[in-house]
């Protein structure tokens, strides 16, 4: 009776496996003549059987299922791309042998891609569900950039505790961001064009239309994941978090620019405006052709209420960048800003001889102030025509120096603004 038993349970398994072939392989020839609706049926009739099959089978089950579930999930259906991923890992984890890695691997490369191409629909609406597309990819094919860009889009969606989670974690793979590039002269435009790939360049060489074949480093992520942090640290109030992590960082890097840059930005948003302008002036050194930085410290020197340099700072910027709008009007802001004291000493004037001839002299200086600010303004308004305020401005200067047409002109613009 032993006998015959033991018999009879391998005829029960044999039968068993048979039928979880046999479920499996209906799944395989619909999905094989493109009948996707079929082959979801049958690969879930086929799961339900899977719970005795041997690991060989388990693994030829879920590499299946993770096709069909992405045939299924089109372009957007999330749902059914984090199935299809989940089936993938699977398969990976139960392949100890590597026997059916090319097809998973292949599997895993179209998942990814199909989450990232999701994700980035998804970015400028709903920037947390994008970030989870582009984690769930990270998790399917442990690319770190896809995990990068999740932090980004979770910070954007002002979910903090999360890319808080992300960029520390990427902090810990010690994840940089640096990829090579191959780049190529394009002759037609003199613009340096970067390739995907050192195959891809040298096959457009060969067209004759690109020179001077070469490679570069983009540049590191650290800075921006470490600013991202103290930005995130410093909204919570937490100050001594950001800035221990700085030190550590510079500790670690005292060559970065990107951290004094992002130690600069940490500090002004602390108030510490005396070492903002040492880490600036840090910066500027390094770079001293760069309009932004002498912008920015110009901004730092007003705050600081040092109006003489900040203006110099602004004209710096301008030199730099002669359209530079934000500076421009940012100077003639400070040009103006004078005014006040000048009419209140006018205000405070009485009627003898001695007074009125100051007041003229006084009613000079005012007029010298809009004649001054009058270029940097205008300049401006050629890059922000549809600023109501700058048009309001140069209205009022117009009118204050008998400018009778362009006074017209710029309060018929006001008119059809308002």
């Amino acid at each position: 009776m032993k006998k015959q038993f033991i018999l009879a349970g391998a005829l029960l398994i044999a039968a068993a496996s048979f039928g979880q072939k046999k479920e499996l392989k209906k799944a395989q020839k619909a999905f094989a003549k493109k009948d996707v609706a079929e082959a979801l049926i049958q690969i879930d009739a086929a799961e339900k059987l899977m719970g005795s099959a041997d690991d060989d089978l388990k693994v030829d089950f879920y590499a299946s299922k993770g096709e069909i579930y992405l045939a299924d999930a089109g372009k957007s259906n999330y749902n059914r791309m984090k199935e299809a991923a989940e089936a993938f890992m699977m398969a990976r984890e139960l392949d100890v042998d590597n026997k059916n890695k090319v097809n998973i691997d292949n599997g895993i490369d179209n998942t990814r891609v199909a989450l990232v191409n999701s994700a980035v629909g998804d970015q400028k609406t709903n920037p947390e569900l994008a970030a989870e597309k582009l984690y769930k990819a990270f998790e399917v094919k442990r690319d770190t950039s896809d995990l990068y860009y999740a932090a980004g889009n979770m910070l954007n969606a002002k979910n903090y505790d999360k890319s808080v989670e992300y960029y520390e974690m990427l902090l810990d793979m010690g994840y940089t961001g640096i990829k090579k590039e191959y780049t190529a002269l394009r002759i037609e435009d003199n613009v340096t064009v970067p390739f995907a790939s050192e195959a891809d360049r040298n096959s457009e060489m060969i067209s004759g239309k690109y020179t001077k074949p070469s490679e570069r480093y983009t540049e590191s992520a650290k800075g921006d994941m470490l600013r991202s942090l103290v930005l995130i640290y410093s909204s919570q109030g937490k100050n001594d978090k950001a800035i221990k992590l700085m030190a550590d960082a510079r500790a670690a890097n005292p060559n970065d620019m990107s951290l004094v840059r992002t130690e600069a930005d940490m500090v002004y948003r602390m108030g510490d405006l005396k070492r903002y302008n040492e880490l600036m002036q840090e910066i500027l050194s390094s770079d001293p052709e760069n309009p932004e930085l002498h912008f920015n410290l110009g901004v730092a020197a007003t705050s600081n209420g040092e109006t003489a340099k900040a203006m110099t700072y602004y004209k710096d910027a301008i030199r730099l960048k002669p359209d530079y709008s934000s500076a421009q009007i940012n100077l003639a802001s400070l040009i103006l800003g004078q005014e006040k004291g000048i009419v209140d000493e006018m205000n405070a004037l009485g009627m003898s001889k001695a007074d009125e001839k100051k007041y003229d002299a006084l009613s000079v200086k005012r007029q010298s102030l809009y004649t001054e600010a009058l270029p940097y303004l205008e300049s401006a308004y050629n890059s922000r025509k549809d600023n109501k305020e700058l048009v309001r401005t140069l209205m009022n200067i117009y009118s204050q120096l008998s400018m009778t047409a362009k006074y017209n002109d710029f309060k018929a613009k006001l008119d059809a603004m308002e």
